[in-house]
């Protein structure tokens, strides 16, 4: 196994923390990157990892993108993640996760987690026991729902920003939208594209799933083998499901003039979104347009039960990707560094403010 200081180092991480519950069997990894805006948000995890190395990976990568998220959502968090290692049809138990409440309640509010792929927000109740640091919750349970809903309005609106980008319109009636998995994001995605009169080409691992979204909307999908989805010929591609999407094999296969989706971490490193650049591809860095869950889980966990200031604010996602188009157009750099530098702008900025010594009951508020 590679160290693990080392491997915090390449992305600056602050802590790692590896918990284990043998009666549960709880095996799981808390990674929190960076807290200069606020505590760690981030979601957890469930994936039946090949390796505890692997894990590590997953969680440390995922973690670096919630600082990132949660920097151009401009809302006041760190990123961090937690991942559970194990196959999530097989090892839930309401006892594993009041073991995971009880490790994350130990970190004393630095870190707060909730939903992700792999678990759902019912499991989060039984860690709700425990700990007050979880977010994501069902409404029942005093959450603001379902956070899949402004995941995919947000991706919604990245596609119609692109479109405005590229084709002068935001409409995209017309336009071939290849969308690959349809998960919770991916399947309400489908249903506000076929709002918007567009025609989607899907795939999933499951070909049943892809199957029933086509019989309900015969004339506006088409389904397509999981492994060919990237090679469609269609204006915007949109990765729904893991990472990594974009690699070496994958990225000259490409025929779209847009990559919009809400999978974390698509590009599988940082030179994929040079490649990008080069060919021509617009790329909406994932971590601006899935953002409309994290939005929704920081309303909630600052109290405010409005979905309007979650919509708005999902909505505003539009404007930021135009933003971060036009850097890129202007600084002839790719759009994923256009978006890194305006969280690092902010980051700084931010951390500049926080020098500055206030008063302790003006200290007590803010936390």
């Amino acid at each position: 196994m590679k160290d693990v200081f080392e491997l915090m180092d390449q992305l600056g991480h602050e802590q790692v923390v590896f918990c284990r519950h043998p009666k549960t069997g709880l095996k799981a990894i808390i990674a929190i990157h960076d807290t200069t805006m606020g505590p760690a948000l981030g979601g957890c995890r469930m994936y039946p990892y090949e390796s505890t190395e692997d894990a590590l990976e997953d969680v440390l990568r995922l973690s670096h993108g919630m600082t990132y998220k949660c920097g151009i959502a401009d809302v006041d968090y760190g990123g961090g993640k937690m991942v559970i290692i194990g196959d999530p049809s097989m090892d839930k138990s309401p006892e594993l996760f009041r073991a995971v409440g009880r490790f994350v309640g130990s970190l004393n509010g630095r870190f707060m987690t909730g939903t992700d792929m792999g678990t759902v927000p019912e499991d989060f109740i039984h860690a709700l026991r425990e700990t007050d640091s979880i977010n994501g919750l069902p409404e029942s349970y005093g959450g603001l729902g379902d956070t899949s809903i402004p995941t995919a309005l947000g991706v919604f609106q990245g596609m119609k920003a692109t479109a405005k980008f590229l084709w002068g319109t935001d409409q995209l009636a017309g336009r071939l939208i290849a969308i690959q998995g349809i998960g919770k994001v991916g399947s309400r995605l489908i249903q506000l594209l076929i709002e918007a009169d567009a025609h989607c080409i899907i795939a999933d691992i499951d070909p049943e799933k892809a199957h029933k979204i086509k019989e309900k909307y015969p004339e506006k999908i088409d389904v397509c083998e999981v492994n060919e989805i990237h090679r469609v010929d269609c204006d915007i591609f949109s990765p729904c499901a893991g990472g990594s999407v974009i690699n070496d094999n994958t990225i000259l296969e490409l025929r779209c003039q847009a990559i919009v989706g809400s999978a974390n971490n698509q590009l599988a490193h940082k030179r994929h979104g040079d490649q990008l650049f080069e060919l021509g591809i617009l790329y909406a860095p994932d971590y601006l347009v899935n953002a409309g869950g994290l939005i929704q889980v920081a309303v909630e966990v600052e109290g405010g039960k409005q979905k309007e200031r979650v919509i708005a604010k999902t909505q505003a996602i539009y404007e930021m990707l135009l933003q971060i188009y036009e850097r890129s157009k202007r600084d002839r750099i790719p759009t994923y560094l256009a978006a890194d530098y305006i969280v690092q702008e902010r980051i700084r900025t931010v951390a500049d403010i926080r020098r500055m010594t206030l008063g302790k009951d003006s200290e007590r508020k803010r936390r």
